[in-house]
């Protein structure tokens, strides 16, 4: 679905402030209520607006270390990347799964309160995934940019 201008300022309107009300969005967009809000449900119907989620400060929350772990797996199993993503899935504290091309073939994103209950994560549910051959850990020192917003 191609996108003409008026869907593009809600979609700005949006990404600067996903907290607007219907009748505030439609006010800085330029349209009626009515029209903003059939033009949302288009976007939401093409799967082009998602929706709303809450963004939430775990740090503030007591969630303090991260870590990013690449992972490659053993490719030589036909159901490595299935059966590592089914069970992958099924540890709370891995907040975000990507698959690669390259050398690398998954990223997991593990939140923790502190570097021991990382460590009883690690031992005890990530080493215990299927399919690993080999491991690499990052620790996040500091996020300098986290955004999903992009020009429109």
């Amino acid at each position: 679905m191609l996108i003409d201008e008026d869907a593009r300022r809600i979609l700005r309107q949006f990404q600067a402030d996903p907290n607007l009300s219907m009748a505030e969005l439609a006010e800085k967009s330029g349209l009626t209520a009515g029209t903003c809000a059939r033009r949302l449900e288009k976007l939401r119907e093409a799967d082009i607006y998602q929706g709303v989620q809450a963004v939430i400060n775990w740090a503030a929350l007591g969630y303090t270390v991260e870590v990013s772990l690449r992972v490659t797996l053993d490719k030589t199993q036909s159901r490595a990347f299935d059966e590592f993503i089914e069970e992958a899935r099924k540890i709370p504290e891995i907040s975000e799964i990507h698959t690669f091309l390259g050398r690398v073939d998954v990223r997991l994103a593990i939140l923790a309160r502190d570097m021991a209950h990382y460590q009883e994560i690690y031992k005890t549910r990530i080493l215990t995934l299927p399919h690993i051959a080999d491991i690499e850990a990052l620790m996040q020192v500091s996020a300098i940019k986290s955004s999903e917003e992009l020009p429109l």
